[in-house]
């Protein structure tokens, strides 16, 4: 019996001196899928990200590595910190063996290429964001199958083709930035009840916005050409706090409710909105940007509140409301633009000190400016609309 215990000595030593090893390896998979990973990508001048993908050693230690046991389950590649040069290459469809990833993100740099079809297979994945690359081609419909996906962010790329339906049936969707990229087609129907964040401006979207979900805070879909009337969908969105319809091609009335709504930004420029803009009680927005659309009727004096207020070339008449002069005299109003309209007077004295914080424009209206005040270049140089013109309006 004693020789036999002293038999088991070395094979009891021999698996001491492996034990912190075992703890330490991932699996098979995860480290050749990180091998790929890393043969595919490369660090840009000025950025050592890769330095500690030493494969020799543990993967888990590695730069933008996290595990949890043998399973890779966040990937975070490129330095993050501001400034820093990024990665460039491609993203190696090895990236769809990481079967435990929860989080994938690509910091900005030089990275081409589409996204690999095999970019859904980590199916807990519920973060993925890769912004400010060169990634093209079209978003993958099989992003649909990550029914945990919260977040996703390809803004600032260059993808094609159309936002997937099955992007807008994610239940657990709550961050969809897809801006500044080439999208085209419609906007999809979405599903989810805790999207609060939609980010679609800067594509070549096209079609009517007929649906939104009414959890939404944050809504910009500018430089688009969507089309159609928006006025019930707006009305459902009670809870936005940003709103951005610029530069598309928006019909019909803008409900006086949405300036009730805790907005601290409304942009609606550019558009063909037209009617009465008739708020239904004090507005409380920081800026409210109206200019380069049809609306018309009297200006309301609710809108006076407004700290920057953008109602320059639309068709608004008759006088300008006394309290937006006692507001702008009181610094309560950095900007107010009131040119190309068709507005007959504002109570101003000509002698009128108006801050120097403020800035008023009123030329090209059927009135004489009070009140030499700068301008943008863009308002031209006519200091009055031509009298013809306003008796045709009048008419």
């Amino acid at each position: 019996m004693r020789f036999a215990s002293l038999s088991l000595v070395p094979v009891l030593l021999l698996l001491l001196r492996w034990e912190p090893f075992t703890e330490a390896m991932i699996n098979p998979v995860d480290f050749l899928a990180l091998q790929a990973i890393r043969k595919s990508l490369d660090d840009l001048p000025g950025s050592n990200f890769f330095d500690s993908w030493d494969f020799t050693g543990d993967p888990c230690s590695f730069a933008g590595v996290n595990c949890d046991g043998d399973n890779v389950t966040a990937l975070n590649l490129g330095d993050p910190r501001a400034g820093s040069p990024g990665l460039s290459g491609r993203i190696d469809p090895a990236i769809g063996k990481l079967y435990a990833l929860t989080e994938l993100m690509i910091v900005p740099g030089r990275i081409m290429g589409s996204l690999p079809d095999t970019i859904s297979q980590p199916k807990n994945l519920r973060f993925l964001a890769i912004t400010r690359n060169f990634i093209s081609g079209e978003i993958p419909a099989s992003l649909g199958e990550l029914r945990g996906l919260r977040t996703l962010d390809l803004s600032y790329n260059q993808l094609t083709g159309s936002v997937p339906p099955s992007i807008g049936s994610l239940p657990e969707l709550s961050n969809l930035i897809l801006c500044h990229n080439y999208l085209n087609g419609s906007l999809p129907r979405f599903f989810s009840q805790t999207l609060t964040r939609i980010d679609l401006k800067r594509n070549n979207l096209t079609g009517a916005v007929t649906s939104l979900p009414p959890s939404l805070q944050y809504l910009s879909l500018a430089w688009n050409q969507l089309t159609g009337p928006v006025n019930q969908v707006l009305l459902r969105l009670n809870q936005l706090s940003y709103l951005d319809l610029s530069l598309n091609r928006f019909t019909g009335a803008i409900p006086g409710q949405i300036f009730a709504f805790p907005i601290t930004n409304l942009q609606l420029q550019r558009n063909f909105f037209y009617g009465v803009v008739q708020p239904v009680n004090q507005v409380t927005i920081a800026t409210v940007d109206l200019s380069f659309n049809r609306f018309s009727g009297e200006i309301s004096p609710l809108l006076s509140s407004v700290q920057n207020l953008y109602l320059n070339n639309n068709r608004f008449t008759g006088q300008v409301p006394v309290t937006f002069v006692d507001r702008l005299l009181a610094s309560g109003i950095q900007t107010l633009y009131l040119q190309h309209n068709f507005l007959t007077g504002i109570q101003i004295s000509p002698a009128a000190d108006i801050p120097v914080s403020s800035s008023l424009c009123l030329q090209y209206n059927c009135m004489v400016p009070p009140v030499q005040t700068p301008c943008p270049v863009k308002a031209g140089p006519q200091k009055t609309r031509p009298t013809t013109q306003c008796n045709e309006w009048r008419g």
